[in-house]
């Protein structure tokens, strides 16, 4: 049984949203990811501000086996990476 803390669990939440790839300041965000404003907002005054991931806490959950490297043949520090299924049943059974 693998515990997570709320971090990891943020950072899970956010691979399964879409593949992340590396930005500068150890970050991990999903390609192309800008501010955006939230739909029911009208007059669009409240940005949501972008949602990243940082290094370490995705080589834990990497580890752990819940992230995986979509290009093998990168290295690993620069190579996107995508949930596996066991991180998708992680979320389906701790939600």
């Amino acid at each position: 049984m693998i515990s997570l803390t709320p971090t990891q669990i943020r950072g899970l939440k956010l691979a399964k949203d879409g593949d992340l790839h590396f930005q500068e300041g150890k970050r991990w965000t999903h390609l192309n990811a800008v501010v955006t404003y939230a739909r029911t907002d009208r007059f669009k005054e409240r940005p949501r501000k972008v949602k990243f991931l940082m290094t370490g806490t995705l080589n834990e959950l990497r580890e752990f086996g819940l992230l995986r490297n979509l290009t093998p043949d990168v290295a690993t520090d620069e190579a996107p990476h995508g949930i596996t299924m066991a991180g998708k049943i992680w979320l389906l059974k701790h939600k």
